[in-house]
């Protein structure tokens, strides 16, 4: 019988790394509120009756409240209009209480979900989607950036330190992920390739990565023979598959897997984020990094450094 081959990759733990930028910004949160008396305050918008976005943005609050932020959850019912939205951002826009808004995506099918992101105040818009951050981003100017991207980045930083001069390839061209993690790279001084569906010779340009980020929303679409060795590997992806075991796939139930094959490329990479426990916890973290930043601002007052 053969044997299993141990992994050698170093495993990126996402999960202690939020928890410790959850801790930094609880403490930059309560020195704002001791030297200005704003508390940042984040609400957030759940639209309908979808499972995963209501323990989603549940989770958002809870850790916001645990880091000392104030947190607002409005939850409408599916049959809301796009008028009642845009109404009920246009109030938390006016809100001085209120310095981050999100949107809990997706919406439904009658609501345009362009026409609401753009109606958030860009100082609020703590998912970075609006044009105006994206805009910033791209420009190299402050602006709030969209969080799974942000928490990437951060990531890199904890493991590689500086990445000068690294190559970079990025996976999937979203406006979400794809797109504001190029530009965090190229800030970086890397070299960064955006690759997607329509690239020629996919594996042979992931072969040439030092940094490897997957965010194309394919379960485990890359295997360990398009990794380098000794690369990095921050997997986003977050998909849905039939268990691995045939008795618990016949009765529908599921796991969680990422765009990487984990198993394949721990074997090759340097050092790898798995899935969960990888990029996820870090996206909930940077969105509470972004309020508190925006209320800095909001009270004319510089954010402090959190380097978690």
């Amino acid at each position: 019988m053969t044997a299993t081959p141990t992994p050698t990759a170093r495993i990126i733990d996402g999960k202690a790394r939020a928890a410790a930028l959850v801790d930094q910004v609880a403490e930059a949160a309560a020195r704002l509120k001791e030297e200005t008396g704003v508390v940042p305050g984040l609400a957030a918008v759940l639209v309908g009756e979808d499972p995963a976005s209501r323990i989603y943005v549940k989770s958002k609050g809870e850790t916001a409240a645990r880091a000392g932020l104030n947190s607002f959850t409005h939850t409408l019912g599916a049959e809301t209009t796009e008028e009642e939205l845009l109404d009920l951002v246009a109030r938390l826009n006016a809100d001085p209480a209120v310095h981050g808004i999100l949107v809990q995506l997706p919406l439904p099918a009658h609501i345009r979900e362009t026409a609401v992101l753009a109606a958030i105040n860009p100082d609020k818009d703590v998912d970075g989607f609006h044009v105006i951050n994206a805009g910033r981003l791209a420009t190299g100017q402050p602006g709030l950036v969209p969080c799974t991207p942000l928490g990437c980045i951060k990531l890199l930083k904890a493991t590689l330190g500086d990445l000068s001069g690294l190559n970079a390839v990025v996976v999937g061209r979203s406006n979400i992920v794809g797109k504001p993690m190029a530009q965090l790279l190229l800030a970086e001084s890397c070299t960064v390739t955006v690759a997607h569906s329509r690239t020629r010779d996919l594996a042979e340009v992931c072969r040439r990565a030092d940094i490897l980020v997957a965010a194309v929303g394919r379960p485990m679409m890359i295997p360990g023979d398009w990794i380098k060795p000794g690369a990095t590997v921050i997997d986003v992806g977050i998909n849905r598959v039939p268990s691995a075991d045939p008795v618990k796939a016949a009765e529908g139930r599921t796991r969680v897997v990422g765009d990487v094959d984990f198993a394949s490329t721990a074997e090759v990479a340097g050092a790898i984020t798995p899935v969960p426990g990888g990029v996820g916890p870090m996206t909930i973290a940077c969105l509470l990094a972004n309020t508190y930043s925006a209320a800095c601002r909001a009270a004319g007052v510089e954010p402090s450094q959190l380097d978690a």
